[in-house]
């Protein structure tokens, strides 16, 4: 199932939504090109979030505060991890859904708080992974969390709207109008095809199977809670 469009107008244009989805397709042009000349590992190791790096340089700055400067570091890859992306499907699978919902969003709450937002719900949504896995080695990139929030805001704010959508059967593309409450459920399917077109990236590749799959729900819970705070 594909969301196209959800046909609601907006007075102001969703500048950073577009942003977003520009500088998320830049990088991931500039990772295939890391792939080619072999780079990508080592920018996927150093900039992916790796809760056992984490957890590990905060024990280590417990006792030896000179290695405060590592944690910092470490304690940034939540953010720079979000703009780093694995395959085709994913990067493909997580703009458009940026695409349809996070315009609506943007509009709701303005654009710089709209970007502290999807920012902040990511970082967070990036603690909570440590939190649960500290002891996890293998990198955890893209924008699967900030995107979940961006939907449970959506579809908060607008329960009752209708996505138009398509459904690809080989050749023949089928119209249809879905609730949006089914894309909450449809979010979590849509994610077992990423591996469709994965990226090179030795020696473990990244997002393999974990708790960080669920713990996008942790992420669409706060974006519903904050839009409804805001209200």
């Amino acid at each position: 199932m594909i969301p196209i469009s959800d046909n609601l107008r907006f007075r102001r244009r969703p500048i950073v939504n577009y942003w977003l989805i520009g500088i998320n397709l830049v990088i991931f042009l500039w990772e295939i090109k890391l792939e080619v000349s072999g780079e990508l590992s080592y920018l996927i190791n150093s900039w992916g979030l790796v809760p056992f790096q984490v957890s590990a340089a905060i024990k280590n700055a417990l006792i030896n505060p000179a290695a405060g400067i590592v944690v910092f570091w470490r304690l940034f890859s939540p953010l720079s991890a979000m703009f780093l992306h694995g395959s085709f499907s994913q990067i493909l699978g997580n703009m458009l859904f940026l695409w349809v919902f996070g315009k609506g969003v943007e509009n709701i709450l303005g654009q710089w708080r709209y970007l502290g937002f999807y920012l902040g719900a990511g970082v967070i949504t990036g603690l909570v992974q440590i939190l649960v896995e500290p002891s996890l080695t293998v990198p955890l990139i893209g924008a699967n969390g900030a995107i979940a929030a961006v939907l449970g805001a959506y579809v908060m704010h607008f329960p009752k709207v209708e996505i138009d959508s398509v459904l690809p059967l080989i050749l023949v593309y089928i119209p249809l109008a879905l609730p949006v409450s089914f894309y909450l459920f449809w979010w979590y399917i849509q994610q077992s095809f990423y591996g469709i077109g994965s990226l090179s990236i030795p020696p473990v590749g990244v997002n393999q199977p974990s708790l960080a799959y669920w713990m996008q729900f942790v992420a669409m819970i706060l974006g519903a809670a904050y839009i409804r705070i805001w209200r």
